[in-house]
């Protein structure tokens, strides 16, 4: 029981919890946001050019004195917000994606070769050398093409 709270703990205690924590919460806001977007633009644009508003959209099904209510019109729009919060979170994950290959391709040109290979004894040696320091044979002159 120790060792499982001990891991219990280092996994609460990572930075990543937190991350998806906050990320959880922003979701959240986020989709409140596209449910406002979804229920208060793009539905009446749908039912200005259809001619029928979507939230109104449903079946009622009556057996004896009991009515039944399938409001498919409601899952219409739970599709779209579905369909806006997965185009928005590809669009955010590609982004950062290209961000942090351009970050990784300003590291790679910012590192400069600093050494070679001695080309006698397979050391690795300061590319300015004129003399292997292990082998100590001369370091043939490097022409550039």
């Amino acid at each position: 029981m120790k060792k499982f709270l001990a891991e219990f703990k280092e996994f609460i205690s990572r930075g990543n919890v937190m991350n998806l924590a906050v990320g959880v919460i922003i979701g959240g806001a986020f989709s409140a946001i596209v449910t406002s977007l979804t229920d208060n633009i793009i539905n009446p644009i749908i039912a200005l050019f259809g001619g029928t508003n979507i939230n109104g959209l449903a079946i009622q099904l009556v057996e004896g004195n009991e009515a039944t209510i399938i409001d498919f019109g409601a899952f219409i729009s739970a599709i779209i917000n579905f369909i806006i919060m997965a185009l928005i979170i590809f669009l955010l994950v590609k982004a950062v994606n290209k961000a942090m290959a351009i970050g990784k391709k300003k590291e790679e040109e910012i590192e400069e070769v600093t050494t070679k290979i001695c080309p006698f004894c397979k050391s690795e040696i300061a590319i300015d050398a004129v003399k292997c320091p292990h082998c100590t044979s001369d370091q043939p002159e490097e022409t550039e093409e």
